[in-house]
């Protein structure tokens, strides 16, 4: 889908990172399947939520169905209504911030700088080399940049690029 070229290029170049950083400390990173306990009900910019209704509608007929019956009964403040028995349903279509659960991100909070990570990634280390942190800053602002983008060239007068959208309710939306 031609509109989602920025985006898609966003999660290249993520991926790309993660790939890096996940190579680079396989061996302080525990993150694998079944490991969901990051996995929440989250909410998306709508250019993350039209990707994975767009992956949905891509998906064999019996996931769908499945999916947006998870969907319908999920709780905004539960486990994503993607996720069963410790894995993803649309794994290639996770959001951003799914592709970087658990690696070292770089954020700011009441002024201050902080780094968070999964507490079972990266034990027995005492510092962290720049290489293997997230600037969740520029990477929000990136993504705010193309779901500006995204909305301008949509034409959707009544999406606003600051709205949220849970992960239940792309789900079921049609496009």
């Amino acid at each position: 889908m031609e509109r989602l070229r920025n985006y898609r290029q966003l999660v290249a170049r993520v991926d790309e990172l993660c790939a890096r950083i996940e190579a680079d400390f396989r061996e302080q990173i525990v993150c694998r399947l079944g490991c969901d306990g990051c996995c929440r009900h989250l909410s998306l910019f709508p250019v993350e939520a039209a990707a994975l209704a767009a992956a949905l509608a891509e998906a064999p007929a019996v996931l769908a169905a499945e999916i947006r019956d998870r969907a319908r009964a999920a709780a905004e403040d539960g486990p994503c209504p993607l996720l069963k028995d410790g894995a993803c349903r649309l794994y290639e279509a996770r959001p951003l911030i799914c592709r970087t659960h658990g690696l070292p991100l770089l954020g700011r909070r009441d002024g201050e700088r902080f780094i968070d990570y999964c507490p079972l990634n990266f034990q027995g280390m005492e510092s962290l080399p720049a290489s293997a942190v997230i600037n969740m800053e520029t990477l929000n602002a990136t993504l705010a940049a193309v779901n500006r983008l995204f909305i301008k060239e949509s034409g959707d007068e009544e999406t606003r690029a600051e709205e949220r959208i849970s992960i239940a309710r792309a789900l079921r939306k049609n496009i």
